[in-house]
């Protein structure tokens, strides 16, 4: 009996940490407001953990959550670069030191 209860208590433990991984959602459109390397909106399209990324100087790229960090990080193949996001999935934080905001108007550069 002690290890049928054993076997159920992992398998449960698996569950939750499986249910607790899930990345935040981080579909909308997004305002560079620091290092920019473009003018235009940010976009990120999100599908389950695939991720479709245009960049606010209109490069595509398709991003994963990071290996290492599944549910704080993701990996944008184009930029070769990693980014941390919010749990809320409000901002976005690259490596470089480019930071997205969701939710804001775009910046108007003159």
């Amino acid at each position: 009996m002690t290890r049928l209860t054993w076997v159920i208590g992992l398998l449960a433990a698996a569950a939750v940490s499986d249910a607790s991984a899930q990345m935040a959602n981080l579909t909308g459109v997004f305002t560079c407001v620091e290092k920019c390397r473009g003018g235009q909106p940010a976009q990120i399209t999100q599908n389950g953990a695939q991720l479709n990324i245009v960049t606010e100087a209109g490069t595509p790229s398709r991003a994963w959550p990071d290996w290492f960090s599944p549910t704080s990080r993701i990996w944008v193949d184009a930029l070769n670069e990693g980014a941390v996001y919010s749990p809320d999935g409000m901002r976005v934080q690259f490596d470089n030191g480019t930071i997205w905001l969701r939710g804001l108007p775009p910046v108007r550069r003159r």
